[in-house]
């Protein structure tokens, strides 16, 4: 899996852990996907969630430092509505400790 589709879908999968996409989130996954220069194909991709299971793995094999800054990302889309969720955050962490980021 491209390492820019998989991390879109980890920035999705935290921004609906609550349960609720909103307009900002979505603005803030939409401006990730046009930085990353996804196409159409890999767009709609992230979109469907499709791939969320591969996504993990694939953004594993970034460098540390690559995913520092990932991490950062994530962080910033747990709080792109204003409000930092308790579900997100726990996301976050999980995806964290998956990438063996401390």
């Amino acid at each position: 899996m491209d390492a820019r589709v998989a991390k879109c879908l980890l920035v999705s999968k935290v921004l609906v852990a609550d349960g609720i996409m909103t307009e900002n989130e979505r603005t803030f996954l939409d401006k990730m996907m046009r930085t990353l220069g996804l196409d159409e194909t890999q767009r709609r991709r992230v979109l469907d969630l499709e791939g969320w299971d591969q996504a993990e793995p694939a953004v594993a094999k970034l460098t540390v430092e690559e995913k520092r800054e990932f991490v950062a990302m994530l962080v910033d889309a747990s709080s792109a509505d204003g409000r930092l969720s308790p579900l997100e955050m726990a996301t976050v962490k999980r995806i964290t400790l998956a990438l063996g980021v401390e």
